[in-house]
C-alpha cells in the first residue's frame, strides 16, 4: 500500500491523473515484488532451518558413541510431529544421516546456521531445544551428550545457561509440570529458577521481569516472522507453556 501511495504521488506530481493511475500500478508491482522476495528469504530460513537441524541431530545423536533406537526414533516422530511433506521427509532423513557421518563437519555446520539466521537468538534457542530433546529421548542426557550440547550452544554464541535452562524445561515436561495441585518439590522450584534463569534470591519484580521478557522473546508468531518453520509452531507453543509453568512454581512456593 505504501509503494502504491509513492508511486501514484509521484505520478500526479509528472501526469495529473494519468500519471497517477500509471504511478499507483507501478507502486503495486514494485510492492509485489518486495513481498515474493522477502517470502522467498523466509522460505530459504525455513528449509535450511530444518535441514541444519536434522543434520546437527544426527551428530547430537552420536554424541555417546552410538546411535540409539529410541533416537532413531524421536528424530522419525519428529518428521511426522512437523507435518513434513514427503519430499521434506527425505531431505530430513538425508540430513540426519549426514550428520552421523564419521567426517560431518559440525563447526562449519553451526556456523553456516549462525550465518543463515543472522545470530536471532530466539531461533538459536529453538534450535537448540530440538537437539535437548533428541538427546533426552532415552529418558536421561549423559555426560558425553551435555558436552555435546555446550559445544553446540558455545559455537552459536549462547551462554552455557541456555543448556541448563532447556535441560530443565525438559526434565518439567517429563514430570507433566506441577505448578498446581500443592507444594513443588525442590528438584522442581530448582529447575523453575533455571527455566526463567534466576537466582532464588531474585526479588519478586526481578522475577515477574524475567518472565515477562521469555515470553514475549519466545512467542511463536515473532519466531515465525524471523524464519521459524510454521510445523515447528507446536514446538515453540510447548515452550511458552513451560515457561509459565515455571513461573507459576515459583509464585506458588513463595505465595
Amino acid at each position: 500500500m505504501f509503494a502504491m501511495f509513492i508511486g501514484a504521488l509521484i505520478g500526479f506530481q509528472f501526469a495529473r491523473v494519468p500519471g497517477l493511475l500509471l504511478g499507483a500500478f507501478a507502486g503495486f508491482m514494485i510492492s509485489r515484488v518486495i513481498r515474493s522476495r522477502l517470502q522467498q528469504g523466509i522460505q530459504g530460513v525455513q528449509d535450511r532451518f530444518l535441514e541444519s537441524t536434522f543434520a546437527v541431530m544426527g551428530a547430537v545423536c552420536k554424541a555417546d558413541g552410538v546411535v540409539t533406537q529410541d533416537e532413531i526414533d524421536v528424530a522419525e516422530a519428529l518428521f511426522t510431529r512437523l507435518r513434513l511433506s514427503p519430499e521434506q521427509r527425505e531431505k530430513a532423513k538425508a540430513a540426519f544421516g549426514r550428520g552421523k557421518a564419521p567426517d560431518f563437519d559440525l563447526d562449519a555446520e553451526l556456523d553456516n546456521f549462525l550465518r543463515m539466521t543472522r545470530g536471532q537468538s530466539s531461533l538459536l534457542q529453538m534450535f537448540l531445544q530440538v537437539q535437548v530433546s533428541a538427546i533426552a529421548a532415552d529418558g536421561t542426557v549423559d555426560a558425553a551428550e551435555h558436552d555435546m550440547l555446550l559445544r553446540i550452544a558455545r559455537r552459536l554464541g549462547l551462554p552455557d545457561s541456555q543448556v541448563e535452562q532447556l535441560e530443565a524445561m525438559l526434565r518439567g515436561a517429563q514430570r507433566g509440570g506441577g505448578a498446581a495441585g500443592g507444594a513443588s518439590t525442590e528438584k522442581q522450584l530448582e529447575d523453575a529458577y533455571k527455566v526463567l534463569g534466576v537466582s532464588p534470591s531474585a526479588s519478586d519484580s526481578e522475577i515477574k521481569k524475567a518472565y515477562r521478557k521469555l515470553m514475549s522473546e519466545n512467542h511463536p508468531d515473532k519466531l515465525a516472522g524471523r524464519g521459524m518453520p510454521d510445523s515447528m509452531r507446536e514446538m515453540a507453543e510447548e515452550k511458552t507453556r513451560e515457561i509459565s509453568n515455571a513461573y507459576d512454581i515459583i509464585k506458588n512456593a513463595r505465595a
